[in-house]
């Protein structure tokens, strides 16, 4: 968990088939973010902030991957987003965290003060009209994933390897750094469903199983009719 007492300083700056990608910032915004933020390291699994907590901070994923998530009422685990290297994460609309973040694997983050990147927005009308896009992709993140979450298992399921494939650029392989149980609670699904929905996937050869992280789109015609 991110302590909130570690200074920083106050002048670091900081779609049907077209899938959301998670924000990210220009060249040259991007070199200032990492020049003027603060590196952190996080272990796999572990907490970078926790719902609830105060949304001091934005986060530039450097190596690793992360995700977003909540524990319901009944227990269960909803997962809001993974995030891998380049993307930016930590947007809130009110003051706090509503879901948790975490590593999945050992993580490298550059962290950068909220109010610092507003200071320098109210001065700069480029890092202004950047900082008001990346929000508008976050909102619209999530609302692709509510309406993900109302198709079949096998449109969920043939949606998030594309989406995956798109944003890891790979051409037909794609390795994936989550869990199947990860990919199961992003999905709204049980992991039995998520693996016998690939091993269907997979006797119809739309895709291949070399291992369990590794998949390979052998037909992507099938799967974005399935996405569609």
């Amino acid at each position: 968990m991110l302590s909130h007492t570690t200074n920083f300083s106050d002048t670091t700056n900081f779609s049907r088939n077209a899938r959301f990608v998670p924000p990210a910032i220009p060249r040259g915004r991007a070199d200032s973010f990492e020049m003027m933020g603060t590196s952190m390291s996080f272990a796999r699994n572990a907490e970078i902030y926790g719902e609830n907590e105060p949304a001091e901070y934005l986060y530039k994923l450097v190596s690793g991957t992360v995700r977003t998530s909540k524990i319901l009422n009944d227990g269960r685990r909803q997962i809001g987003a993974f995030y891998l290297p380049g993307d930016i994460f930590g947007f809130e609309v009110s003051t706090e965290h509503g879901l948790s973040a975490e590593a999945i694997t050992d993580a490298k983050v550059i962290v950068v003060k909220r109010s610092a990147v507003e200071a320098l927005a109210a001065r700069d009308s480029d890092i202004a009209r950047q900082l008001w896009a990346m929000t508008g992709r976050e909102l619209q993140r999530m609302q692709e994933h509510i309406l993900l979450l109302i198709k079949s298992a096998q449109e969920r399921v043939a949606g998030f390897l594309l989406e995956m494939a798109a944003r890891i650029k790979s051409s037909n392989e794609v390795e994936l750094p989550m869990s199947r149980q990860d990919i199961a609670d992003y999905l709204g699904l049980t992991i039995e469903t998520v693996s016998r929905t690939l091993t269907t996937l997979e006797n119809s050869a739309a895709i291949a199983l070399p291992s369990s992280r590794r998949i390979v789109l052998r037909n992507r015609a099938a799967l974005r009719r399935l996405n569609a």
